[in-house]
Order: C-alpha cells, then sequence, then structure tokens
C-alpha cells in the first residue's frame, strides 16, 4: 500500500518563508513533478511556500520570468539558453538546477492526411511531391526553441521536405494544438502529452512517431529560474529543487502512474481525462488506428541520470536547439553558468539527508 510521500520521513527542520515562491507551469504531461510536490505536501515538507501558477504556452512562461512576474517555471530545455541571448526577448539571466524529464512528446497528424495515404514519412514523401507547388503543409511547433521544433525537422527532413515550400511552422501553445488540428489550421504538431493523445482519442490525429523514436532520452523540460531568485533567495531555491527531485523519482514508478494521471486531470492542471491522460506515460502506447506499441521510455522523469543538468546535456541542447550562430556564443563554461550541475548537487544532498537512513533504495520515500 502506497503512502502519502510527504509522511514516510522526516525532513530536517526549516522554515517557510513568508514570500511564496512564484511557480508557473503549462498544463502537460511533464508538469507532472510539481503537481505532485503541491499536492504531496514535498513543497511543504522542504520548507517552500509554492504558489503554482497555470500558464497557456511558453511565451507567456518567458515573459513572465522576464518581467519578474514568476520566480521560476517549467520549461522547455531550450528556453534558457534564448534568455540568456535575448532570442525574440529581452535577454535575462535565468539557471537550471534540475531536467525535470528526458523525452515525452510526439507529432501528430491530421485525419485528412491520414484520408489520402499517408502513413508514416516514406508515404508523406509521395504525398508531398505529388503536391508540390499546389500546397504548403502548416505545422504548430510550441517554441522555435524547442526539441519539438527539433524533431518536426528531424522527421520532415526524412520525408524528404522541402522547408521552403513544402512544409512552414507556426507556434501553437500546446493546449491549442488539437482544437486547431480539427478546425483544419494545422496539418499536423508536435507537441507534450496528453494533447497526442487526446487527438488520437477524439479522432481528429495519429501519431508516427514520437521523441523516443526520433531522439531517444533526449532533455525535454527543464526547472528554470530567475537568476535573482536563485542567488537572493538561495535556500528556498535549493529546497525546491530537492522537493521537485523527489516528486520526480515518485513520477518515475509504474505503480504511481493511475493515481498520476487522475490527479493531473484536475482542472486546475490539465483539466483532460485521466485515461487519455495515463496514455501519455509508459505503457501500451496508442499512436491511433488500432496501432499499439509497448514503449518504456515514452517519458523518463528520474531513471538515466534524467535530473543532472549535466554539461553534456546543456551542450546537447545548444548544438541540437540554436542555429550556428547562436550556439558560438556559448562556451562550456558559459552553459556550465546556466545549466548548474553544482546545484543540483546540493539539492540532492538535501533530498538524502530527508530519507530514511534504513534503507538506500531509491523508491525508498515512495512505497511501503
Amino acid at each position: 500500500m502506497r503512502r502519502n510521500i510527504a509522511t514516510t520521513a522526516t525532513a530536517r527542520k526549516t522554515t517557510i518563508s513568508s514570500t511564496p515562491v512564484r511557480l508557473g507551469f503549462v498544463p502537460l504531461n511533464d508538469c507532472a513533478p510539481l503537481v505532485v510536490a503541491q499536492e504531496h505536501g514535498l513543497f511543504a515538507r522542504f520548507g517552500v511556500d509554492v504558489r503554482l501558477s497555470r500558464e497557456l504556452g511558453w511565451a507567456t512562461v518567458r515573459d513572465k520570468i522576464i518581467h519578474g512576474e514568476l520566480d521560476a517555471a517549467h520549461a522547455p530545455c531550450g528556453l534558457p539558453l534564448a534568455l540568456e541571448l535575448g532570442l525574440n526577448c529581452l535577454p535575462t539571466h535565468t539557471v537550471t538546477g534540475l531536467v525535470l524529464n528526458l523525452n515525452g512528446n510526439a507529432i501528430t497528424l491530421s485525419e485528412e492526411l491520414w484520408q489520402a495515404g499517408v502513413r508514416d514519412a516514406q508515404t508523406l514523401r509521395v504525398f508531398l511531391t505529388a503536391n508540390r507547388g499546389r500546397r504548403t503543409l502548416t505545422f504548430g511547433t510550441v517554441s522555435p526553441y524547442s526539441t519539438h521544433t527539433l524533431l518536426l525537422r528531424r522527421w520532415l527532413t526524412q520525408a524528404g521536405a522541402d522547408f521552403t515550400r513544402d512544409v512552414r511552422f507556426v507556434v501553437v501553445p500546446p493546449p491549442q494544438m488539437v482544437v486547431n488540428l480539427a478546425a483544419g489550421h494545422l496539418d499536423g504538431f508536435c507537441a507534450g502529452e496528453p494533447w497526442n493523445s487526446l487527438a488520437v482519442s477524439e479522432g481528429t490525429g495519429w501519431i508516427p512517431a514520437t521523441s523516443s523514436d526520433l531522439s531517444p532520452l533526449h532533455p525535454e523540460k527543464v526547472l528554470l529560474a530567475t537568476a535573482d531568485f536563485a542567488e537572493r533567495r538561495e535556500p528556498e531555491h535549493l529546497r525546491l529543487l530537492a522537493a521537485l527531485l523527489e516528486a520526480c523519482a515518485y513520477c518515475d514508478q509504474p505503480a504511481n502512474h493511475a493515481a498520476l494521471a487522475d490527479l493531473l486531470s484536475n482542472r486546475r492542471y490539465l483539466g483532460q481525462p485521466a485515461e487519455v491522460i495515463r496514455r501519455g506515460f509508459p505503457g501500451d502506447f496508442d499512436y491511433g488506428h488500432g496501432l499499439r506499441s509497448p514503449m518504456a521510455d515514452f517519458i523518463v522523469f528520474h531513471r538515466e541520470s534524467a535530473n543532472v543538468p549535466s554539461p553534456d546535456k546543456a551542450a546537447w541542447v545548444a548544438k541540437h536547439l540554436l542555429d550556428g550562430t547562436a550556439r558560438d556564443k556559448f562556451s562550456a563554461e558559459q552553459l556550465a553558468q546556466i545549466f548548474r550541475a553544482d546545484l543540483f548537487a546540493q539539492a540532492q544532498e538535501l533530498r538524502l539527508a530527508s530519507l530514511p537512513h534504513e534503507s538506500d533504495s531509491e523508491t525508498r520515500l515512495l512505497t511501503a
């Protein structure tokens, strides 16, 4: 029988600040660690008063971080680098001390393309060739500096797409992808769950590829914090990271996924059916049109050293999510000042100090 993870161990005594931490999230399955930490009392146990703020999309998160309306947020892994350079925004120094997950995205195409005979990248190549000069397909991505754009480009390259005339990208907030696909404004999109599975469930789309297929174990979301918050309120920031690290371990356990889907289905968070949300966790993945396949790593919250904001992850983000001009502006030392493995190490120490000493199991706070 599972216990509430906030009460399975006695944490060191902490004092909660009188100023709440304003923590933003976008309604996606990979915001789960933030929701678990709030609903299971992990923030409180680590001595952090958090006010979660649901945001429509990443542009809103970016702007609220820039203008100091949020202290930290669940964010795409490319956003800290885009903010540092001021790409389409005011330059803003932020840091990340925690990677929240690996993988978790998928590409969804319209039913119209299915009816036209498209089944995969190879059959899309046939469609594009036949319609070249007569039709341009429109694909939704959530941000120019996210893995979603990379995954779309990688898959469309397999289809032989000419990016100057066959396809165009538009930025759409994740919760608006399905309605735009259904309305015919999009021919496809790349987003995190549950929006791909919702399109399948509603019969408006199907899934030809996932991020696990296209870029296995890529970094996805991070905990983004303003440099001001991370420095001026350093103890709180570290306790915030420790609580979220504990939540990531909880989210990675298959035994918790059904309860996690129920929790996320609340209208305060995703506001979608639990059975649709559950499809986006590891298990029997539904691509649509009767195609299912086991997928153990559709999303990874804690295994595979997922949570460390390591130099290799920072280098991967710079290499794959920025163009050459932007990438060349970062040295390894500068990347290390944004992807803060040192902060992660301190948060890990706080987390370990809160655990029972009678067991060294990675799941010791999660199950009884």
